[in-house]
């Protein structure tokens, strides 16, 4: 993978330790995407907030996610304007999703947006996601579903996803189209992306399966995503998580050359 910075990307001098630190989180977040085969090229999002601020960064709009450094990611208000300098442009009609979820959820801190073919044929389905499977189970009480209006472009429609994602939903399906996770950080929203992946994988494929599936009572998945919550937020579950799947990313690449 090449990921050399182009002539023009901002140095890193003038960011403070926090920053420095996110920007190099947010850009390994991308290539985790893209090294799991989620990118839809150029389009989506991964939105991070900045600590302290009102302000996030996001990737420039027409590199691939491999192509995402630390230094070349912009600096955007909850309308997905620029408020740094920077030779790329961003996408604020694809921000509209995220920053409408960061302004109304001071618990929320990164926003994560996919439609791989797995998540989007669950968003087509009518009963949307199961909750029988080791992953859906985790998804209890945690999923909602928005209506779809065409592509995300207009502000008109920001509280009515914010009506459909509720205060304490942390998945919110676009019917017809895909799905946006968030959470408190990166290791956690990443971690929640691939739980929401598993999850649709595995119900795509026993669809395919003739035969009924075992049901679990709704007190047993219910327990399943309580307890997978503790982990996530009682230690440092998805700190290992993230981590682990940064290497096995960075030690395939060494092997590839």
């Amino acid at each position: 993978m090449d990921m050399h910075p182009a002539p023009t990307d901002l140095p890193p001098a003038h960011r403070d330790a926090a920053e420095r630190a996110l920007r190099q989180q947010l850009a390994d977040c991308y290539h985790l995407v893209d090294f799991f085969g989620w990118t839809e090229t150029i389009f989506n999002h991964i939105s991070a907030r900045l600590p302290g601020t009102e302000h996030y960064l996001v990737n420039p709009f027409g590199l691939n996610y491999d192509e995402v450094t630390p230094e070349n990611l912009i600096k955007v208000d909850v309308n997905g304007r620029k408020v740094e300098d920077s030779p790329y442009d961003g996408n604020p009609a694809g921000f509209a999703l995220h920053g409408a979820i960061h302004a109304a959820r001071a618990d929320i801190h990164c926003v994560i947006h996919t439609h791989t073919t797995e998540v989007s044929a669950i968003a087509l389905k009518r009963a949307g996601f199961g909750h029988d499977d080791f992953y859906g189970a985790q998804l209890t009480g945690r999923v909602a579903y928005h209506a779809f209006e065409g592509i995300t472009l207009f502000a008109d429609e920001k509280p009515r996803m914010l009506a459909s994602l509720g205060a304490d939903k942390h998945i919110l399906v676009l019917r017809n189209h895909g799905v946006a996770v968030g959470e408190m950080d990166i290791p956690r929203a990443f971690f929640l992306l691939w739980t929401v992946q598993r999850a649709a994988e595995i119900q795509v494929a026993a669809g395919s399966i003739p035969g009924d599936n075992m049901a679990l009572p709704h007190s047993v998945s219910q327990r399943c995503a309580d307890l997978t919550q503790q982990l996530i937020h009682g230690d440092d579950f998805a700190e290992k998580f993230f981590a682990a799947m940064v290497r096995q990313m960075r030690a395939r690449q060494r092997r590839l050359g």
